[in-house]
């Protein structure tokens, strides 16, 4: 074992030791005991021990209701505890020996070999380092199972590891460390580990608020204060003072696709509190720099703004102070609905940067550039980055509901059913009325509630700065007249900005029509006008590897992908793809720098816009430098994938994914669609059902609650399969797929593909991921303890295709080992697999009595195997 795992076994050997304590002071020595005996067990029974694995069985069965709470909790907290040290190791000395951001060093560091080798000039390098773009977009899908409060207590762990890292600690300061860890565990132990309610649209934004004020409002700063010294040192580029190659956008309080709590008015609640809260860190910061600009020497510029005062830039400074608090107090008052004096000062971030940038020059003219460029240059860059709203808003409509809207018009104008027209009639209704100058929404038009929602949010919309805002993604997107459509309820509403409006593909047909509809919207002269020659695309990855499964839906995406960059190139327009991914391998997840990689050629050129969701958000930007960590590895795939992109898929290979589509998506759905056992099935083998009693999000888990699997939506779909470890929609069909390719084209082209093509490996070491998350023991448990008899042969096929799928995966690997290439990741789930496990055991046991009886102790019990489960797969939906 390398002395870097070491580390990590160690610190989450001491944080399991202390929660044994803090068990043992709250639940007595008996109730430890029976913790440590089914670990042990469970250990043993991880190393191949039959025999003990049928003991862990039998004791977890055995519990009475009153053990089940404890030892649930036990387990779920281990696996918490196991998640903050594996996080903090990411960023320590033993993990990250070369510092959070070395993954941009060693980028940088190629780009000089490559410079030197005269396989890139200067300029190349240079361009794709200043035109840099990632927009990370906070979603609100309801992934995140840990309640908020424990998170801070985490955080704090965290930093409490950190400074156990010191070398030079004296006793008394470790002292106070391992006391410190050992009340916040004790602090977290006797809170609930369940939320009492399902957080509120909201809640949700608080929540992402408070994921940039404590984490990557300090992070960005950190991030590009190093990116401009690797690009000093290693490649000799003097960056400008304002590159600012990151942004932030929410889709929390805008994203009501399916969620009727997220109304209008919500929206405009929750730009108010990002603005509110914005200022509020500014606030802070501009307190900060007054306390440290109490220099009097200035520059000619800013003493004639300031006039003769001892200390200018403090002078400054409160000026800006008294108009920024003004404003926290307006919002204040507006947000609580409550009558105030108080002016809405601060709108724009130019009232912000303006006068920090004339101290900024003031400082560097009088030679007190060391000074310019501290607290004050970090300052400028949160403003470049966060603005004076934090993050942009998205807002997100499902295209049935804006068809409704214009049906109820056209019925109201006796014009028929828009609903019902032809395309080539919606789209000539639509053009026709958006180059017309006469609004179109009559005046004593009384439309229903569901149609005013919508008419309400486009005029939140037309309310705000354009600064405020940042997409419109048109949800179930399927023709052209689905973006004509919005761009029409826009006009007629009032925006007097361009707001960029995205179609989102996601189901396999619409991924492979996306270029044909892009085209069609592309013909029309008054859509090539109005966009300027740029246009955002949203591909989605979750429903369409549920709609299709995970192989034939990561080529249709490869497919789409490339159609549309070589469309824009055609037709001179800046193409923007906006990639929807989940956590999970079945929602499009994998490692940020092999998913970029595996990218078509020049797909991100104008830069990255990924959503990041749920549990997901925490994992890569809950501390600082996890955050600036992660930061850096997406601009570094991002800078590789321009200078050094991955080859053009030759032409033999796109023969091969269409064959590995055709076979696997066929094998997915007549097992998912049409083999009637399967729904029964996978509601008496997974807690699907009991998953709505987990308060995950404000999203209700079903766009039609009385509806079947069709209906539920990605998340849920995949949460539940992670429960019961068979994880089937992130491999179900790869079987069917990669042995047609072996039959037809053999082996070594499969193995040389994996080797030449990263799109190919990158699907390959998703599938290894995969297989290491899943268990067939446990998912054969669920099924013998939870499924009728005549259901089971259906269990025993599926388990036997998941062997089957291993092992041909297995020989497509290099060394025939599985995920070879990321013993870290391989390390990670042998570690967390033996706490994990016991609550799999558990989980059978309480969905049987939760199902035959009711109490709310078992359902508590449940909930918690669900979050720890969830905490153990490190993703959920």
């Amino acid at each position: 074992m390398t002395e870097q795992y070491q580390t990590l076994r160690t610190n989450v050997s001491m944080l399991g030791e202390l929660l044994g304590k803090t068990i043992k002071q709250a639940q007595g020595q008996e109730v430890l005991d029976k913790v440590e005996q089914i670990r042990k067990l469970s250990k043993s029974s991880r190393s191949g021990n039959e025999q003990d694995r049928a003991l862990l069985i039998e004791t977890l069965h055995a519990l009475t209701d009153e053990e089940l709470l404890p030892v649930a909790r036990a387990f779920n907290h281990f696996l918490n505890l196991a998640n903050v040290a594996e996080q903090f190791h990411t960023i320590s000395k033993q993990g990250a020996p070369q510092g959070a951001l070395s993954a941009l060093k060693h980028t940088l560091s190629e780009l000089k070999v490559q410079l030197d080798n005269g396989k890139l000039n200067l300029n190349e390098v240079a361009d794709a380092v200043a035109n840099l773009k990632m927009d990370l977009v906070l979603t609100a899908h309801p992934t995140e199972v840990t309640r908020r409060t424990i998170i801070s207590k985490h955080v704090e762990l965290s930093e409490c590891l950190e400074a156990l890292e010191l070398h030079e600690l004296d006793e008394h300061h470790k002292d106070y460390l391992y006391n410190r860890i050992e009340q916040l565990i004790s602090q977290a132990w006797h809170t609930n580990d369940i939320r009492d309610k399902r957080p509120t649209p909201l809640d949700e934004a608080k929540w992402g608020f408070a994921v940039i004020e404590n984490s990557l409002w300090h992070a960005v700063p950190l991030f590009i204060r190093q990116f401009h010294r690797y690009s000093n040192e290693i490649l000799e580029l003097n960056l400008p003072q304002d590159f600012s190659p990151v942004s932030f956008t929410s889709w929390m309080g805008g994203d009501r696709d399916g969620n009727p709590f997220v109304t209008a008015q919500i929206t405009q609640t929750v730009l108010d509190h990002g603005r509110w809260m914005a200022l509020d860190l500014y606030y802070r910061d501009l307190d900060k720099l007054s306390a440290e600009l109490s220099m009097h020497c200035a520059s000619d510029e800013l003493k004639e703004q300031v006039g003769s005062h001892n200390e200018p830039y403090r002078y400054l400074l409160k000026i800006l102070k008294a108009q920024v608090s003004e404003t926290i107090a307006a919002l204040e008052h507006k947000i609580k609905q409550e009558p105030s004096k108080k002016q809405d000062k601060i709108t724009h971030v130019s009232q912000l940067k303006a006068p920090l940038e004339l101290i900024y020059r003031s400082l560097t003219q009088v030679n007190m550039g060391v000074i310019a460029n501290g607290l004050l240059l970090d300052v400028l860059r949160r403003l470049n980055c966060f603005g004076i709203n934090l993050c942009k808003l998205d807002i997100r409509q499902d295209s049935a509901r804006h068809t409704e809207v214009f049906s109820e018009l056209t019925g109201y104008l006796g014009l028929g059913k828009y609903a019902d027209w032809s395309e080539q009639d919606k789209q000539a209704f639509l053009l026709a009325e958006l180059n017309s100058r006469r609004p179109l929404l009559p005046k004593h038009w009384r439309p229903s509630s569901n149609v005013q929602e919508v008419l309400d949010t486009f005029e939140v919309i037309a309310n705000q700065d354009a600064q405020a805002l940042g997409i419109y993604i048109i949800s179930m997107a399927q023709n052209a007249s689905d973006v004509l459509a919005v761009e029409l309820l826009l006009q007629e509403s009032g925006c007097k900005f361009k707001m960029p409006v995205a179609p989102l593909f996601e189901t396999l047909d619409d991924l492979n029509r996306s270029a044909e509809v892009m085209t069609q919207l592309f013909a029309q002269s008054w859509y090539r006008q109005h966009i300027n020659r740029k246009q955002f695309v949203m591909i989605g990855y979750s429903d369409s590897a549920k709609d299709a499964g995970m192989m034939a839906a990561g080529w249709a995406q490869y497919s789409a992908m490339e159609k549309l960059v070589e469309l824009c190139d055609k037709q001179d327009i800046e193409l923007n793809l906006f990639h929807g991914r989940g956590g999970t391998i079945g929602r499009g997840g994998a490692p940020a720098a092999q998913a970029l990689r595996s990218q078509p050629p020049g797909s991100l050129k104008n830069g990255l816009r990924v959503t990041e969701q749920g549990e997901m958000i925490r994992f890569k930007f809950g501390l600082p430098k996890v955050a600036a960590q992660s930061l850096a590895i997406y601009s570094s795939a991002i800078i590789e994938s321009n200078l050094l992109p991955p080859p053009q898929p030759e032409v033999s290979w796109k023969e091969v994914m269409a064959l590995i589509t055709e076979a696997s998506c066929a094998h997915y759905r007549s097992i998912v669609r049409e083999d009637p056992q399967f729904v029964p099935y996978f509601r008496m083998a997974t807690p699907e059902v009991e998953l709505a009693k987990l308060p995950l999000g404000s999203r209700p888990a079903k766009r039609n609650p009385q509806g079947g699997v069709e209906s539920l939506r990605a998340i849920p779909w995949i949460f539940a399969w992670s429960q019961n470890r068979l994880m089937l929609p992130a491999w179900l069909g790869a079987l069917q797929g990669l042995q047609a390719a072996v039959d037809r084209y053999g082996e070594q082209t499969l193995k040389h593909m994996s080797t030449q093509w990263p799109f190919f490996r990158t699907r390959l070491e998703m599938l290894e991921m995969v297989f290491c998350k899943a268990d067939s023991w446990l998912s054969e448990h669920y099924e013998q303890g939870l499924v009728d008899d005549e259901l089971k042969p259906l269990g025993q096929k599926l388990r036997n295709e998941l062997e089957q799928v291993r092992d041909l995966v297995q020989r497509l690997a290099p060394d025939s080992t599985l995920l070879s290439a990321q013993p870290w990741i391989k390390e990670s789930i042998a570690l967390r697999n033996p706490y994990t496990d016991p609550l799999n055991v558990l989980q059978v046991e309480l969905l049987n009595r939760a199902r035959t009886g009711h109490s709310a102790d078992i359902d508590n019990a449940l909930m918690i195997t669900m979050t720890g489960i969830a905490a153990g797969m490190r993703n959920t939906g």
